[in-house]
């Protein structure tokens, strides 16, 4: 296995670690805590945690199949930053009640979107 899909791989399956644990937390512990609306964004960031980590595996196992290494990196760097600051900024919100916190989860969607327009790129340019 080349190190990038180990890389791709081992931040998918931590991620989806993080993400199976963060939704228990939530369901267990925040739920009887969390107003509604504050369990809401919490769901939220739960499920495009989900999301990505799935799809930093989707990046790992094509770094084992497409020459386009380049931007299978690309993609997955941008999947963990996007990750990091939409869920992110999403569980620190619901957290803490601090709204301001909001103004950040837009930019890790458009990191999210880049993440996904660039792995497509990748898939188109390999044939």
């Amino acid at each position: 296995m080349n190190f990038s899909a180990k890389v791709w791989l081992t931040l998918g399956s931590g991620g989806m670690f993080l993400a199976v644990a963060a939704g228990a937390f939530g369901a267990h512990i925040l739920k009887k805590i969390l107003s509604p609306d504050l369990m809401a964004i919490y769901e939220t960031a739960v499920h495009y945690h989900v999301y990505h980590a799935l799809g930093l595996l989707v990046i790992g196992s094509l770094t084992l199949w497409l020459p386009s290494a380049t931007l299978l990196r690309w993609s997955g760097g941008l999947m963990v930053l996007g990750l990091l600051l939409f869920s992110g900024s999403l569980y620190a919100l619901s957290l803490s009640g601090v709204r301001w916190l909001g103004a950040v989860t837009p930019l890790g969607g458009i990191a999210l979107l880049a993440a996904w327009f660039t792995l497509a790129v990748a898939v188109i340019k390999a044939g």
